[in-house]
């Protein structure tokens, strides 16, 4: 059974894959740990790092506090997929698939593509907690990055944000690591697979095709879903992870 290892965005834990670690594990089959950035989640607590780099190096400690070993497969989100780049990159042979969603990388793209600015606005405003609740907040993030929602998911993000709050500077630090985030120039595994929604309103999908022409890695884009591209469409992505496992085994015999 493979070993999947889930890394979510921007002020997001791993609670906010839904169900989409049961269909993941279903569909595989395949056993998955999720794990949270410095500052969300579990580790709310702490002060998130102002660089992806330390970023990975944190996640890449909870995996070996563990205790275990062997190559695994990462999947990632947003920043998550930044932060899973560098594991890969930084500690060669750690990371034997990596799979990057809804992601961006500096300087392949402007500023203006890899954060859309109403998108960002709307995010500051979130962040600071504009008086408006938990629900406001959260109605606004799903807006930005859902373009299919199941809308009973509100509720337990609500409940997410309450137990583990993302205090506000953690958010600007997270902020600022995505945006200094270097793209390596090739891709730090050969099996290296991307997926963006055509309709991110978030950060536009430019950046993920400009990954796919950078790297000369595979991709897909999915024609109607937005940034959180595993809540919009999860079995489409299963679909076309396990379409790529099967071509990628292939050339591996």
């Amino acid at each position: 059974m493979q070993t999947w290892i889930f890394i979510r965005g921007l002020t997001r834990s791993s609670s906010h894959w839904g169900d989409f670690i049961a269909e993941f594990e279903r569909a595989l089959p395949a056993r998955v740990i999720a794990l949270d950035l410095p500052g969300n989640g579990s580790l709310c607590g702490q002060s998130s790092p102002t660089s992806v780099a330390e970023m990975a190096e944190a996640c890449r400690a909870q995996w070996l506090s563990r205790g275990e070993g062997g190559p695994v497969h990462v999947l990632a989100l947003s920043l998550g997929a930044m932060v899973a780049t560098q594991w890969a990159n930084q500690w060669p042979g750690e990371v034997q698939r990596l799979v990057l969603v809804s992601t961006s990388m500096r300087p392949l793209n402007p500023f203006w593509q890899r954060m859309k600015p109403g998108a960002l606005a709307a995010l500051l405003w979130s962040m600071a907690g504009n008086g408006n609740g938990a629900i406001k907040l959260e109605q606004t993030i799903l807006r930005l990055t859902a373009n299919h929602p199941r809308y009973e998911v509100l509720m337990d993000w609500c409940v997410e944000r309450a137990r583990n709050p993302v205090s506000a500077r953690n958010a600007l630090r997270q902020l600022l690591a995505a945006a200094r985030y270097l793209v390596p120039d090739k891709p730090p595994v050969a099996r290296t697979l991307v997926l963006a929604g055509e309709m991110d309103r978030l950060v536009s999908v430019e950046c993920t095709r400009a990954i796919m022409q950078h790297w000369g890695c595979e991709g897909a884009l999915h024609p109607t879903a937005g940034h959180d591209l595993t809540l919009d469409d999860g079995p489409w992505v299963i679909d076309q992870m396990t379409r790529w496992m099967q071509r990628v085994s292939v050339n591996d015999t």
